[in-house]
């Protein structure tokens, strides 16, 4: 697929004699929804960190739009137009929402350090367009009634949705979610699979690793699988649910989980 959006080829990364990646082959198209997933340590958030610039490959090639990415710090990725989430969620949490969106918005405002000394007029017409666009991207996540709240206040479901608005105002055309799901309800679950759903629909390309098959399932439109650093399969939801190499690595185990209720008993 000569016009995917990223190209990983033959994406390698190791650690001393440990081969987290090996020769990670993958093709992410323009819009849609597409999934990574596999056991705890098959190398998913590696492949997510050497995309945006927190590791560097050992072997391989990264291409964003055409243009390679080995070697660009991390601040450049995101001006190319990649965002990601994290595991572990990182918000500025003695702020409010509406600060926190914004300080993903500061590096498209076009007033420099000496519009912001002297208050012009620009430096305020930049900010109240901010403004405007982070409670427009907190609306997305349904936390615009929230806005003046410290993030610190939230919800843990809560703050997982102000970071993923947080993400979206650095205005990306990728969009990398890492276990965007972890620790919610099945409300918040079904609530953030529709407000995904959405974002996508708005035209954001989204990447993400989950281990909740449900929510990969019901969004997805192509997954490939990764175990032991290597992909091991690849194609539509129905594909992967029914690939039996699939089913002994990871799901097997993995609906065997999902089947269970939270009283412990059969679903």
């Amino acid at each position: 697929m000569s016009g995917a959006l990223l190209k990983l080829d033959s994406l390698s990364r190791h650690f001393g004699g440990l081969k987290v990646l090996q020769d990670v082959n993958l093709e992410i198209p323009q819009g849609g929804i597409f999934g990574l997933i596999g056991p705890n340590g098959a190398g998913k958030t590696t492949v997510f960190n050497l995309i945006t610039g927190l590791l560097a490959p050992t072997g391989g090639r990264m291409a964003f739009n055409g243009q390679p990415l080995a070697g660009r710090a991390p601040h450049d990725i995101t001006r190319l137009g990649i965002a990601r989430t994290f595991q572990n969620i990182r918000l500025f949490k003695d702020m409010s929402l509406l600060e926190n969106v914004m300080v993903g918005l500061h590096a498209q405002l076009k007033y420099g350090s000496l519009g912001l000394l002297a208050g012009s007029g620009l430096f305020r017409s930049e900010e109240r367009r901010a403004r405007e666009r982070a409670r427009e991207l907190l609306s997305w996540v349904k936390l615009d009634h929230k806005a003046s709240d410290t993030a610190d206040n939230l919800s843990y479901g809560e703050q997982r949705k102000l970071e993923l608005a947080r993400a979206l105002a650095t205005n990306p055309q990728l969009l990398l979610l890492d276990e965007p799901v972890a620790g919610m309800n099945s409300t918040e679950k079904t609530e953030l699979m529709a407000q995904v759903r959405n974002i996508s629909g708005r035209g954001y390309t989204i990447f993400m690793i989950e281990h909740d098959m449900r929510f990969v399932m019901g969004l997805c439109e192509q997954i490939a699988v990764l175990n032991f650093g290597r992909i091991i399969a690849g194609g539509t939801p129905d594909a992967i649910r029914n690939n039996p190499e699939v089913i002994e690595a990871y799901l097997g185990r993995e609906e065997d989980e999902a089947s269970l209720d939270v009283t412990g008993g059969k679903a």
